[in-house]
């Protein structure tokens, strides 16, 4: 009786890493004084996001638009491309979860780094491929590593975040174009973009959306401060991008998410708001770490990774006394980096709040 599960299903866990901070605030019967964990833009969206998507509400009986025509017409126009050279899905974990399904046979090859997001590698194990996976190089993702590997095992997609999640590293323009220039014949480098407005000047390298050897994938979760509203889009060869209309979720995208995605977009004035105050915070934040003795890694995201200066024990038992001090933060999974945790930009008081909570956190960690 009930239902017949897949191999697949019936070998997979139960449970994610993220534990979502409402569920930690559920188990602990008391909320967080600061959310620094999610790497959420607490700087919020723009005014005219918001009152976009409060105008919007009032037609949310009506299926958000399938082709999400508005939104594609304005990011072409940002961006310089055509609009048959995007996507717009629900999030970029969402439009990841489509590519995967559209490339990913039971038992292909795909590369990514050790300890590198790891919702893609949920992906790749929910439809059987096979993940292959090479370590990073200091605190950077090794794209010279991820490219030997996949010629080596024949790889249909090679992952790479730049900026890096979870240590705010970042590889410069030129760096990402020799990888591109270097793909093996038959993969795709799926390039995650998602901090990328949040990355100095020569972070990303120019868009050529003829290429059919990447894809690039960006956000509205983390510089516009719309992580709620999950809307992502990738730029690719056009090819590509129509076929995500085989098997995406046509009607996936809310009407109030596409109005204040396209609001959003139209009001750089704010991004360059929110980037000021975002530079601000990791300052902060290094200046905090310092005080207490840890070293703040560059970054260029909204969070910064602070060495705790030992093993992954001892930061993840500096990351539990946080949270037992009401401040919500999270960590790498993978040694070395698991040596730190992770603290998102945050407003002065959720700073201040850190500041308060850290050194009664490592005395702690500490005994």
């Amino acid at each position: 009786m009930g239902p017949r599960f897949t191999h697949l299903i019936e070998g997979l866990p139960a449970s994610v890493p993220f534990v979502g901070p409402e569920t930690q605030e559920r188990a602990r019967s008391r909320p967080f004084a600061a959310r620094l964990g999610a790497n959420e833009n607490v700087f919020g969206p723009s005014p005219r996001a918001i009152a976009a998507m409060q105008e919007a509400a009032s037609g949310a009986w009506m299926y958000g638009d399938p082709e999400n025509h508005d939104l594609r017409q304005a990011l072409a126009a940002h961006h310089g491309i055509l609009p048959e050279n995007i996507v717009v899905g629900e999030g970029i974990d969402g439009l990841l979860g489509y590519l995967v399904r559209m490339l990913v046979a039971p038992g292909d090859a795909v590369v990514t780094s050790e300890g590198a997001y790891p919702t893609f590698n949920f992906h790749v194990a929910g439809f059987g491929g096979v993940l292959h996976k090479v370590p990073f190089r200091g605190d950077h993702e090794d794209p010279d590593a991820l490219i030997a590997r996949a010629a080596e095992v024949g790889a249909k997609l090679i992952y790479l975040a730049n900026p890096d999640n979870p240590m705010g590293s970042w590889q410069d323009a030129e760096t990402i174009q020799r990888m591109i220039e270097a793909v093996p014949e038959g993969a795709l480098l799926v390039l995650d973009e998602a901090y990328v407005e949040l990355a100095p000047q020569g972070t990303a390298p120019p868009l050529r959306v003829d290429d059919p050897r990447v894809i690039r994938m960006r956000t509205f979760s983390k510089g516009y401060g719309l992580a709620g509203a999950r809307v992502g889009y990738a730029m690719a060869e056009a090819g590509l991008i129509r076929a995500f209309d085989k098997i995406r979720n046509h009607f996936g995208m809310s009407r109030i998410s596409q109005a204040g995605a396209l609001a959003a977009l139209a009001d750089q004035d704010w991004l360059r708001h929110v980037q000021a105050e975002v530079a601000g915070a990791r300052t902060r934040i290094a200046s905090i770490a310092a005080e207490n003795g840890l070293t703040a890694l560059p970054s260029a995201t909204n969070f910064v990774a602070i060495d705790c200066g030992a093993d992954g024990d001892l930061a993840r038992r500096v990351l539990a006394e946080l949270v037992a001090r009401d401040i919500f933060v999270r960590m790498p999974f993978v040694s070395p980096q698991d040596r730190c945790i992770r603290v998102s930009a945050g407003r002065p008081d959720d700073l201040d709040a850190f500041a308060r909570a850290l050194p009664e956190a490592l005395a702690a960690a500490r005994k």
